[in-house]
Protein backbone atom coordinates (compact mmCIF):
# COMPACT_ATOMS: atom_id res chain seq x y z
CA UNK A 1 0.00 0.00 0.00
CA UNK A 2 2.83 2.35 0.96
CA UNK A 3 4.70 1.61 -2.24
CA UNK A 4 1.65 2.37 -4.36
CA UNK A 5 1.13 5.71 -2.63
CA UNK A 6 4.80 6.57 -3.11
CA UNK A 7 4.61 5.68 -6.80
CA UNK A 8 1.52 7.90 -7.17
CA UNK A 9 3.24 10.95 -5.72
CA UNK A 10 6.40 10.32 -7.75
CA UNK A 11 4.36 10.16 -10.92
CA UNK A 12 2.47 13.33 -9.90
CA UNK A 13 5.65 15.30 -9.24
CA UNK A 14 7.17 14.09 -12.51
CA UNK A 15 4.09 15.34 -14.40
CA UNK A 16 4.29 18.79 -12.73
CA UNK A 17 8.02 19.04 -13.41
CA UNK A 18 7.58 18.12 -17.06
CA UNK A 19 4.79 20.75 -17.41
CA UNK A 20 7.02 23.46 -16.04
CA UNK A 21 9.92 22.30 -18.24
CA UNK A 22 7.75 22.41 -21.36
CA UNK A 23 6.68 26.02 -20.62
CA UNK A 24 10.20 27.19 -19.85
CA UNK A 25 12.49 25.24 -22.16
CA UNK A 26 12.36 27.91 -24.85
CA UNK A 27 13.54 30.52 -22.30
CA UNK A 28 16.47 28.55 -20.85
CA UNK A 29 19.78 29.79 -22.16
CA UNK A 30 23.36 29.20 -21.21
CA UNK A 31 24.52 31.37 -18.32
CA UNK A 32 27.98 31.44 -19.87
CA UNK A 33 26.60 33.41 -22.82
CA UNK A 34 25.51 36.22 -20.52
CA UNK A 35 21.78 35.61 -20.99
CA UNK A 36 19.17 35.44 -18.27
CA UNK A 37 17.20 32.31 -17.49
CA UNK A 38 13.49 33.02 -17.49
CA UNK A 39 10.89 30.95 -15.68
CA UNK A 40 7.21 31.24 -16.48
CA UNK A 41 4.66 29.46 -14.33
CA UNK A 42 0.96 29.48 -15.09
CA UNK A 43 -0.81 30.64 -11.93
CA UNK A 44 -4.60 31.02 -11.82
CA UNK A 45 -5.66 34.62 -11.11
CA UNK A 46 -8.69 35.28 -8.99
CA UNK A 47 -11.25 37.85 -10.00
CA UNK A 48 -10.23 41.46 -9.19
CA UNK A 49 -12.92 43.91 -8.16
CA UNK A 50 -12.59 47.70 -8.20
CA UNK A 51 -14.65 49.90 -5.92
CA UNK A 52 -15.40 53.53 -6.71
CA UNK A 53 -15.38 55.93 -3.78
CA UNK A 54 -16.63 59.50 -4.07
CA UNK A 55 -14.33 62.06 -2.41
CA UNK A 56 -16.24 65.03 -1.05
CA UNK A 57 -14.52 68.43 -1.22
CA UNK A 58 -15.36 70.44 1.89
CA UNK A 59 -16.36 74.05 1.46
CA UNK A 60 -13.92 76.67 2.69
CA UNK A 61 -14.91 78.05 6.09
CA UNK A 62 -13.54 81.46 5.13
CA UNK A 63 -14.99 81.48 1.63
CA UNK A 64 -18.59 80.85 2.67
CA UNK A 65 -18.75 83.92 4.97
CA UNK A 66 -20.57 86.82 3.24
CA UNK A 67 -18.85 90.22 2.89
CA UNK A 68 -20.62 93.25 4.32
CA UNK A 69 -20.37 96.31 2.05
CA UNK A 70 -20.59 99.73 3.79
CA UNK A 71 -22.89 102.39 2.39
CA UNK A 72 -19.95 104.58 1.33
CA UNK A 73 -18.52 101.87 -0.95
CA UNK A 74 -19.59 101.49 -4.60
CA UNK A 75 -19.30 98.19 -6.46
CA UNK A 76 -19.00 97.78 -10.23
CA UNK A 77 -19.26 94.21 -11.55
CA UNK A 78 -18.45 93.16 -15.12
CA UNK A 79 -18.27 89.40 -15.55
CA UNK A 80 -15.15 88.21 -13.71
CA UNK A 81 -14.03 91.78 -12.96
CA UNK A 82 -14.93 93.71 -9.82
CA UNK A 83 -14.15 97.36 -9.00
CA UNK A 84 -14.50 98.68 -5.47
CA UNK A 85 -14.55 102.43 -4.87
CA UNK A 86 -14.65 104.20 -1.52
CA UNK A 87 -13.65 107.45 0.17
CA UNK A 88 -9.97 106.36 0.41
CA UNK A 89 -9.45 105.06 -3.10
CA UNK A 90 -10.37 102.52 -5.78
CA UNK A 91 -9.26 98.91 -6.27
CA UNK A 92 -10.02 96.23 -8.87
CA UNK A 93 -9.72 92.47 -9.03
CA UNK A 94 -10.22 89.73 -11.65
CA UNK A 95 -11.52 86.36 -10.47
CA UNK A 96 -10.31 82.99 -11.84
CA UNK A 97 -12.71 80.59 -13.62
CA UNK A 98 -13.11 78.52 -10.45
CA UNK A 99 -14.69 81.41 -8.50
CA UNK A 100 -17.93 83.38 -8.92
CA UNK A 101 -18.81 86.60 -7.07
CA UNK A 102 -22.44 87.66 -6.58
CA UNK A 103 -24.15 90.64 -5.02
CA UNK A 104 -27.16 89.71 -2.89
CA UNK A 105 -30.34 91.70 -2.35
CA UNK A 106 -29.17 92.59 1.17
CA UNK A 107 -26.17 94.38 -0.37
CA UNK A 108 -23.66 91.78 0.78
CA UNK A 109 -21.11 90.13 -1.49
CA UNK A 110 -20.82 86.36 -1.63
CA UNK A 111 -17.97 84.48 -3.28
CA UNK A 112 -18.89 81.00 -4.52
CA UNK A 113 -17.13 78.09 -6.24
CA UNK A 114 -17.99 77.43 -9.88
CA UNK A 115 -16.76 73.80 -9.75
CA UNK A 116 -16.10 71.23 -7.03
CA UNK A 117 -12.32 70.73 -7.17
CA UNK A 118 -9.44 71.08 -4.73
CA UNK A 119 -8.10 74.14 -6.57
CA UNK A 120 -11.56 75.76 -6.51
CA UNK A 121 -11.69 75.24 -2.76
CA UNK A 122 -8.30 76.96 -2.37
CA UNK A 123 -9.26 79.86 -4.64
CA UNK A 124 -12.57 80.21 -2.80
CA UNK A 125 -11.03 81.21 0.53
CA UNK A 126 -8.21 83.24 -1.04
CA UNK A 127 -10.37 85.48 -3.23
CA UNK A 128 -12.95 85.93 -0.51
CA UNK A 129 -10.17 87.33 1.71
CA UNK A 130 -8.82 89.54 -1.08
CA UNK A 131 -12.28 90.93 -1.78
CA UNK A 132 -12.90 91.64 1.90
CA UNK A 133 -9.53 93.43 2.16
CA UNK A 134 -10.49 95.61 -0.79
CA UNK A 135 -13.79 96.64 0.80
CA UNK A 136 -12.17 97.40 4.16
CA UNK A 137 -9.25 99.17 2.51
CA UNK A 138 -11.25 101.70 0.48
CA UNK A 139 -13.60 102.41 3.42
CA UNK A 140 -11.40 102.26 6.56
CA UNK A 141 -7.84 101.65 5.39
CA UNK A 142 -4.94 99.63 6.83
CA UNK A 143 -1.72 100.49 8.59
CA UNK A 144 1.55 98.79 9.51
CA UNK A 145 3.87 99.96 12.29
CA UNK A 146 7.62 99.47 12.46
CA UNK A 147 10.07 100.30 15.24
CA UNK A 148 13.69 101.41 14.82
CA UNK A 149 15.93 100.03 17.61
CA UNK A 150 19.56 100.99 18.11
CA UNK A 151 21.77 103.82 19.34
CA UNK A 152 21.99 106.46 16.62
CA UNK A 153 19.33 104.74 14.48
CA UNK A 154 16.51 107.07 13.50
CA UNK A 155 13.96 107.80 10.77
CA UNK A 156 12.36 110.93 9.33
CA UNK A 157 10.04 111.97 6.51
CA UNK A 158 11.46 114.63 4.19
CA UNK A 159 9.05 115.66 1.43
CA UNK A 160 7.96 112.48 -0.35
CA UNK A 161 10.90 110.45 0.96
CA UNK A 162 11.53 108.33 4.03
CA UNK A 163 15.08 108.92 5.31
CA UNK A 164 16.66 106.19 7.45
CA UNK A 165 19.90 106.53 9.42
CA UNK A 166 20.92 102.95 10.17
CA UNK A 167 24.67 103.10 10.74
CA UNK A 168 25.69 103.15 7.09
CA UNK A 169 28.12 105.69 5.67
CA UNK A 170 25.15 107.54 4.14
CA UNK A 171 21.42 107.77 4.96
CA UNK A 172 18.97 105.51 3.14
CA UNK A 173 16.29 107.36 1.17
CA UNK A 174 13.08 105.64 0.06
CA UNK A 175 10.52 107.32 -2.18
CA UNK A 176 7.01 107.10 -0.76
CA UNK A 177 4.36 106.04 -3.34
CA UNK A 178 1.44 108.39 -3.92
CA UNK A 179 -1.09 105.82 -2.68
CA UNK A 180 0.68 105.37 0.68
CA UNK A 181 1.17 107.62 3.72
CA UNK A 182 4.19 107.37 6.00
CA UNK A 183 4.42 108.99 9.42
CA UNK A 184 7.35 108.95 11.88
CA UNK A 185 6.94 109.53 15.61
CA UNK A 186 9.81 110.16 18.05
CA UNK A 187 12.29 109.34 15.28
CA UNK A 188 11.86 105.61 15.94
CA UNK A 189 8.23 104.65 15.21
CA UNK A 190 7.25 104.38 11.52
CA UNK A 191 3.62 104.04 10.45
CA UNK A 192 2.74 103.05 6.88
CA UNK A 193 -0.95 103.46 5.98
CA UNK A 194 -3.19 103.33 2.91
CA UNK A 195 -6.08 101.49 1.26
CA UNK A 196 -4.10 98.70 -0.45
CA UNK A 197 -3.13 96.11 2.16
CA UNK A 198 -0.70 94.33 -0.16
CA UNK A 199 1.14 97.55 -1.05
CA UNK A 200 1.40 98.51 2.64
CA UNK A 201 2.90 95.15 3.56
CA UNK A 202 5.35 95.26 0.66
CA UNK A 203 6.60 98.78 1.48
CA UNK A 204 6.97 97.87 5.17
CA UNK A 205 8.96 94.78 4.19
CA UNK A 206 11.24 96.92 1.99
CA UNK A 207 11.90 99.24 4.96
CA UNK A 208 12.76 96.36 7.27
CA UNK A 209 15.03 94.78 4.65
CA UNK A 210 17.59 97.58 5.07
CA UNK A 211 18.43 96.56 8.63
CA UNK A 212 16.71 93.40 9.99
CA UNK A 213 17.06 92.89 13.78
CA UNK A 214 20.39 91.30 14.68
CA UNK A 215 20.11 88.30 17.03
CA UNK A 216 22.30 89.47 19.97
CA UNK A 217 21.14 92.98 20.90
CA UNK A 218 18.09 93.28 18.65
CA UNK A 219 19.37 96.36 16.84
CA UNK A 220 17.61 97.10 13.56
CA UNK A 221 14.07 97.57 12.23
CA UNK A 222 11.26 95.33 13.44
CA UNK A 223 7.48 95.26 13.24
CA UNK A 224 5.78 96.77 16.28
CA UNK A 225 4.15 93.45 17.19
CA UNK A 226 7.21 91.34 16.34
CA UNK A 227 9.00 89.31 19.01
CA UNK A 228 12.75 89.08 18.42
CA UNK A 229 14.43 86.12 20.10
CA UNK A 230 17.90 87.11 21.23
CA UNK A 231 20.89 84.78 21.46
CA UNK A 232 23.35 84.69 24.31
CA UNK A 233 26.71 86.21 23.56
CA UNK A 234 29.93 84.24 23.81
CA UNK A 235 31.09 83.95 27.43
CA UNK A 236 34.65 85.04 28.20
CA UNK A 237 37.26 82.55 29.32
CA UNK A 238 37.46 82.00 33.04
CA UNK A 239 40.80 82.95 34.57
Amino acid sequence: MASSVTSYFQARYSFVFMSIFIHTRSHLKSAFLGEKIGLHVNVPVTQIRFSRKTVQIKESRIGKVPITVPSNVTLTMDGKNLKVKGPLGELAITYPPEVIVEKQESGQLRVRKAVETKRANEMHGLFRTLTDNMVIGVSKGFEKKLQVVGVGYRAAVEGNELVLNLGFSHPVKMEIPDYLKVKVEENTMITVSGFDKHAIGQFAADIKKWRPPEPYKGKGIRYADEIVRLKEGKAGKKK
